[in-house]
């Protein structure tokens, strides 16, 4: 009988730390940065309904849009890091951080990457009226005309202006940066005329593209994509190898979230992202499929915000 009290007892003390190995337990919340019914609220659904899937608990997807992505980035780096709150990033991650001031978070040091999820390449496109028909027409129409050009963008220190800033640098062309309050707007005023050029992602613009509002001129993948398979890409376009620039989303959690769970969370991803009803519907919109390691995606952040600070520096944005 005493051995039998002794062993329930024991039983007793260790059920809590068996259980709290047992990851996940309850739902997961995700949150993302942009309204509901955006590109990324769509894509962080997608990947949360099939995580879920993988690991047997509902992901909830809550956005906390505003402040340039800093009010959700903060928040899940304020979080309990105990995998149960986890954010569906896209590079405003850092961007957010570079650009804002009042951003307190480290994108490196407060979060603990699980895994770079999918992109999309971003597009060069011009108002039908521009008299060229292919980026290199583009380039020897600024340079005989410097400053003269006009490009769109959703506001200053996005991605679509940062973008833009490169390429053009890369090309030794001067363009105006016109900044938008969104993209919306931006849009309706390259296609009627009123600036020349805009770039931004495909999934975007394919609407005006389709319709013949905006033509395209080249696209920032290392690939051609099979939604526009007549566009070169800016690579081949140029002769600029390896020239890429997507809209890329990813998902990370609060450092020091258990390894456990980030490798729980990573597999569930990249199982997802296998999945064939999942592949095709980013497909059809212009996405492409990561997936990887989260010692890759935290590479690959470095890499980015590395390369995202020199392009601040270089225009000369100052945080505001």
């Amino acid at each position: 009988m005493r051995f039998m009290a002794a062993f329930a007892l024991s039983i007793s003390i260790l059920s809590p730390v068996l259980a709290a190995e047992v990851y996940p337990s309850k739902p997961i919340t995700m949150i993302t940065a942009f309204p509901a019914g955006g590109p990324t609220d769509t894509n962080a659904r997608i990947l949360g309904n099939g995580i879920g899937n993988e690991l047997g608990q509902p992901i909830v997807i809550e956005a906390k849009p505003g402040g340039g992505s800093i009010i959700a980035s903060g928040y899940v780096a304020q979080a309990k890091a105990d995998g149960y709150t986890i954010l569906y990033n896209t590079s405003s991650l850092l961007l957010g951080k570079l650009t804002y001031s009042s951003a307190t978070f480290d994108p490196l040091k407060d979060f603990v990457p699980v895994a770079r999820t999918v992109g999309v390449p971003l597009v060069v496109a011009v108002n039908p009226s521009l008299p060229v028909k292919d980026l290199k027409e583009l380039v020897e129409l600024a340079k005989n005309k410097p400053g003269a050009l006009n490009y769109a963008s959703s506001g200053t220190g996005t991605i679509d202006h940062l973008a833009g800033a490169l390429l053009f640098k890369q090309l030794a062309i001067d363009l105006v940066h016109v900044p938008y309050k969104g993209t919306a707007p931006a849009l309706v005023d390259v296609a009627g005329g009123r600036i020349e050029i805009m770039l931004t992602t495909l999934n975007t613009l394919l609407p005006y593209i389709n319709d013949k509002r905006l033509k395209p001129l080249a696209i920032a993948s290392l690939d051609r994509s099979p939604l526009l398979p007549d566009v070169p890409t800016v690579a081949e376009s140029m002769n600029l190898p390896g020239f890429e620039i997507t809209a890329w989303n990813g998902i990370v959690a609060p450092a020091g979230t258990p390894s456990a769970a980030v490798k729980r969370l990573n597999a569930a991803v990249n199982k997802t992202l296998q999945n064939q009803s999942v592949i095709k519907q980013f497909q059809d919109s212009g996405a492409e499929i990561y997936g990887g390691s989260s010692e890759d995606y935290g590479t690959y952040l470095k890499s980015e915000l590395d390369r995202w600070q020199a392009v601040i520096n270089d225009v000369g944005i100052q945080p505001q």
